[in-house]
């Protein structure tokens, strides 16, 4: 095996020293380092885990971690990966190790692959130059691709031919701007934005999994709004999400700029100016992230007709009371956020900043009104259990709503007995 020597020395991050993966590497001769942890520590960033690559096939590879007391899981064998954990430590921290490879087939979306010792030519099949970058141990640096000045300059460029690297996965279109999100400054690369220009086309091809795990990704970058900009100008993001995506990243922006909180469902619910639940759906989203954008949706509903009253110091405290009780607090919070945006981007008018601000804070500090009233109560009255009982508990219901929610147990239940009394008198024969 020939190498180029390492072009820089530097202070290995100190996750390289915790057991586990100092384990893997020394069960390895000449294995490193690669990918995220040697980016984010040479960007001074936290490093969360540890991804290795040796130059050995993979069952070699379980072999030595085998024999050197790390137990081994076959996570990804046929693309050469497995995780090993240290066995005599229950909690120990999961470790990807790859066999160095080079494509022989890729189709946009699988590759076959086969195992090589060439330590570039296993760079050369990564995506971009700031994640070819590999470290030893003992801190030496190898960078095939000029990854590390890129990363200094914020540049997030391919490696190697733009257009090739989309063609052996169409995910990088995406991937691009997660990355660019995150450690991109200035202008992007040209290059890179022409052929994702150019091949928007081939995202049809992606699995609509993979683009809702790319577009969380994105969505939880610090400031995503500047990439989604660029997304839209590509094409990229009405290709994955529909032509309701005009707009997205000046709501994204109108989010950042009053101080919403940097969550990726309320960012998600930004780009779309209608349909965030159904598209969700359609990417196959989990059904408590569809639930949640249906519970915001319906939250939103709610909050629109008290817009006036919101601006002026309100809504009155029966009306708080009233949403509170049809909608989850935190759902009303998103609605809450995400309308001010929208008026904000779109220009339109609508309560100032301080007035929403007042708005979620009283959200925040009311107490939650509960119906005082449940099945057992209609039984405890007499009622049979049945379409009429849910009937008339509905009916109690919504008669404490309109008062306010401030009607107790004893008045609900009065007011129960009354229509009971009443549907009994008139079903009484006449004499």
């Amino acid at each position: 095996m020939t190498d180029d020597p390492p072009v820089a020395r530097i202070a290995p991050p100190s996750i390289l020293a915790e057991p586990a993966p100092a384990a893997v590497l020394a069960a390895l001769p000449g294995s490193r380092a690669v990918g995220g942890a040697v980016r984010d520590a040479l960007a001074g960033r936290p490093v969360a885990d540890v991804d290795v690559a040796a130059p050995f096939p993979p069952e070699e590879i379980a072999a030595r971690l085998t024999a050197a007391g790390l137990r081994v899981h076959e996570t990804g064998l046929a693309h050469g990966t497995v995780t090993a954990v240290l066995a005599r430590e229950p909690k120990s921290q999961p470790v990807e190790v790859t066999s160095l490879r080079r494509d022989v087939v890729t189709d946009g979306r699988h590759a076959v692959v086969e195992w090589t010792t060439d330590w570039r030519e296993d760079a050369a099949r990564r995506d971009f130059t700031m994640n070819a970058l590999s470290l030893s141990a003992a801190g030496e640096l190898w960078d095939y691709f000029g990854g590390r000045a890129d990363l200094e300059a914020g540049r997030v460029r391919f490696v190697g031919d733009p257009a090739t690297r989309l063609a052996e996965d169409h995910l990088r279109a995406l991937r691009y701007f997660r990355f660019q999100a995150r450690y991109g400054r200035g202008e992007p690369d040209p290059a890179a934005v022409a052929a994702i220009r150019g091949a928007v086309p081939s995202l049809s091809r992606l699995s609509v999994e993979r683009i809702w795990m790319e577009l969380k990704r994105l969505l939880a970058a610090p400031d995503p709004a500047e990439a989604v900009a660029l997304m839209e100008e590509t094409g990229v993001l009405p290709a994955v999400l529909g032509p309701a995506t005009l707009g997205a990243a000046g709501v994204l922006r109108a989010l950042a700029a009053i101080g919403a909180p940097p969550d990726p469902m309320l960012r998600f619910d930004a780009l779309l100016t209608h349909g965030a639940a159904e598209a969700a759906r359609r990417l196959k989203a989990s059904g408590e992230e569809v639930a949640r954008l249906v519970a915001r949706y319906r939250a939103g509903h709610d909050i629109l007709p008290i817009q006036p009253a919101i601006a002026t110091g309100g809504p009155d405290d029966d009306a708080l009371r009233r949403l509170l009780a049809e909608q989850p607090r935190d759902r009303l919070t998103d609605a809450a956020w995400l309308r001010q945006a929208v008026n904000r981007a779109w220009g339109w008018q609508g309560p100032e900043d301080s007035a929403w601000d007042r708005f979620r804070a009283r959200l925040a500090e009311s107490p939650l009104p509960v119906f005082p009233l449940q099945g057992r109560d209609a039984l405890a009255l007499g009622m049979k259990p049945g379409p009429e009982m849910g009937r008339l508990l509905a009916e109690t219901r919504r008669w404490w709503l309109e008062g306010g929610c401030t009607a107790d147990s004893a008045a609900c239940r009065h007011r129960l007995a009354g229509m009971m009394k009443a549907i009994h008198t008139e079903t009484l024969p006449k004499t």
